[in-house]
């Protein structure tokens, strides 16, 4: 690898980290965020503004791969990605200086609202113009290699987040970090925007692209050649329907929902499931290059194919030991005495509200939403009649309530009162999970296996994506299915494995939805998806 070459990871790379900072900053300052701008609201449309700045971003970026996917295949790769760096910090930048709802009322939260979209709209373009870049420059053989180190920036930024936002929280404290400290990493990231600007100025365009301008070869219209052609739509479908589901939603599942089960769940302290995250992610990060540069020694398919194996039957596993290894009181607990929900099946709804536009009020749907939230699993018990729910602790009975009672406010803290006296009895920790009872090791451990189902099937399978397709449409056939996939299944993986838990009252059936769709994708792939490591790459 020459310094050029080196030169041209690391500009395509440095980027990318950048792009996926601003990204995840919005997740992980979520409590801040909702209270600067959403705080003058009702509770209703606070929570849906919330869900709709978080959801912006990921639905956004399938539309942002169409827009700057024609762009890159017109204009070129490098222009591309200049646009879509710059457009993503510009909007974090001015995400930091908004006004806060206190100030300029609904203008704050629609302000917000649009940063977020345009956030979304350069990630779209920005990805898959980075991998594209440095692949075009790849030599045969080892193009797997080369663009694993642009994927492994996406976890890079996600702990360069974590590693500006931590240090500055616990500096400040958490009445400082709340009223303005949350805006320092949206303002310093100016300073990331310039250095990536300044790199990537200086790069040429893509040898591949340049040959097929040279020759006359580019599209005149990508749009139509990829969407309108069936050969090449089949392709698209293949990626987003059949490959690329999988790969998104074992990523999030080891990032995010992980996190989300080890504080939210298993109550372990925030500072220290970040720190054990965080440990696991470096350790694991330098899988992307082994198992992309093994995926041109072997090839693409039998790589990612066993990456969604071991994804569907280890899954569970790995979760339920993580359970043993981080509150061991609440393994015991629910063990030895279990809790049940005793309800007419009629009350009891499908609680799958991805925009929060949606109410539950039965006395079931309020009864087991509770003790979801709690982290608690619970059997169910058919009821007739038209009593009220109730949950059972062992032999304590707790009589549940509809939040659509006129005393709903007062049977709330009732219900809430009687239930913590009888988990407290029947010695359910209620409080965060007892730190000497922690085993990190392990619990670390653990978390790099999940971890490493994202580094087999990541960069094995953005790259089969990108070599599937043509010089001419590369940019758009690529990047659309996979920010699709991205936004659709990796995005909606919190609100569809909370309504699959509220729904059986078993913690762990939350993981199905990622199993499943490892599984389906494991079979989907090896039906319909071709080997692409020896392709010529201007074909496809």
């Amino acid at each position: 690898m020459t310094s050029k070459d080196k030169q041209v990871i690391i500009a395509a790379s440095l980027g990318t980290v950048f792009e996926f900072y601003d990204f995840f900053l919005i997740g992980l300052l979520a409590a801040e965020i909702t209270k600067v701008f959403f705080s003058g609201v009702n509770p209703t449309a606070g929570f849906i503004f919330t869900l709709l700045g978080f959801a912006a971003g990921f639905m956004l970026r399938p539309f942002g791969a169409i827009v700057f996917g024609r762009l890159g295949d017109i204009v070129g790769r490098k222009y591309t990605f200049l646009v879509t760096i710059l457009l993503m910090g510009v909007s974090t930048f001015v995400i930091g200086l908004l006004p806060s709802y206190a100030t300029a009322g609904l203008a704050a939260p629609v302000a917000f609202i649009l940063m977020r979209m345009l956030q979304g709209l350069a990630l779209g373009g920005e990805f898959g113009g980075a991998m594209i870049y440095v692949a075009e420059h790849a030599p045969q053989g080892r193009r797997a290699e080369w663009t694993s180190w642009v994927i492994l920036t996406a976890a890079v930024g996600f702990l360069l987040a974590v590693a500006v936002i931590i240090p500055l929280r616990l500096t400040l404290g958490g009445d400082a970090f709340t009223a303005w400290g949350w805006r320092v990493p949206f303002i310093i990231s100016v300073a990331l925007l310039g250095i990536s600007l300044w790199i990537r100025l200086k790069l040429d365009e893509s040898p591949e692209f340049k040959r097929m301008k040279a020759e006359g070869k580019a599209s005149k219209a990508p749009l139509g050649e990829a969407f309108g052609q069936w050969k090449y739509l089949r392709l698209i479908l293949v990626g987003a329907l059949c490959i690329l589901p999988a790969q998104a939603v074992i990523w999030y599942t080891g990032q995010f929902y992980s996190l989300f089960f080890l504080t939210k769940v298993l109550r372990v302290e925030t500072l220290t499931a970040n720190v054990m995250l965080i440990t696991a992610t470096v350790l694991t990060a330098p899988l992307y290059i082994v198992f992309g540069a093994l995926s041109d020694r072997i090839g693409r398919r039998a790589v990612y194919v066993t990456g969604y194996l071991l994804c569907a039957v280890l899954t569970v596993p790995i979760f339920q030991a993580i359970t043993h290894y981080a509150n061991p009181g609440l393994e015991r607990a629910q063990i030895e005495t279990p809790i049940t929900v005793v309800a007419n099946p009629e009350e009891c709804s499908l609680q799958f509200n991805p925009l929060g536009t949606s109410k539950f009020t039965t006395s079931c749907d309020v009864v087991t939403d509770a003790l979801a939230k709690l982290g608690l699993s619970y059997s169910s018990e058919g009821a007739t009649g038209a009593g009220k729910a109730s949950v059972k602790v062992g032999d304590l009975a707790v009589a549940g309530y509809a939040a659509d009672d006129a005393d709903a406010a007062a049977q709330k803290a009732r219900f809430e009162g009687e239930l913590k006296a009888a988990l407290t009895k029947k010695n359910y920790p209620l409080g965060p999970a007892a730190e000497d009872d922690i085993n990190r090791p392990m619990i670390v451990l653990l978390l790099c296996v999940l971890l490493s189902f994202g580094t087999i099937t990541f960069s094995p399978t953005t790259t089969s994506l990108l070599e599937m397709f043509p010089s001419r449409i590369r940019y758009t056939a690529m990047s659309f299915p996979y920010h699709l996939s991205a936004a659709w299944f990796g995005g909606f993986l919190p609100a569809t494995a909370f309504t699959i838990v509220a729904a059986t009252g078993n913690i762990y059936s939350g993981l199905y939805y990622p199993v499943a769709i490892a599984t389906a994708c494991f079979a989907l792939s090896l039906l319909f998806a071709r080997e692409t490591k020896d392709v010529d790459i201007s074909k496809g």
